[in-house]
C-alpha cells in the first residue's frame, strides 16, 4: 500500500509530461500535413535542398 503512495505522484507527473509534450507539438504545428507526409514517403525525386 505504501507503493501507492510514490507510484501514483509519478504517474500523474508523467501524464502531465506527455500532455504537456503534445501541446507543444500542436502548437509548433507538427501534425500540419500529414497527407503530404503519406504522398512525399512514395516519391522518387528528392529534394536535397527543400525550401523552409
Amino acid at each position: 500500500m505504501d507503493v501507492l503512495v510514490i507510484l501514483i505522484p509519478i504517474s500523474l507527473l508523467l501524464g502531465m509530461l506527455g500532455l504537456i509534450g503534445f501541446f507543444w507539438t500542436m502548437k509548433n504545428r507538427q501534425y500540419e500535413d500529414p497527407e503530404g507526409d503519406a504522398v512525399r514517403i512514395l516519391r522518387t525525386d528528392y529534394d536535397d535542398h527543400p525550401a523552409p
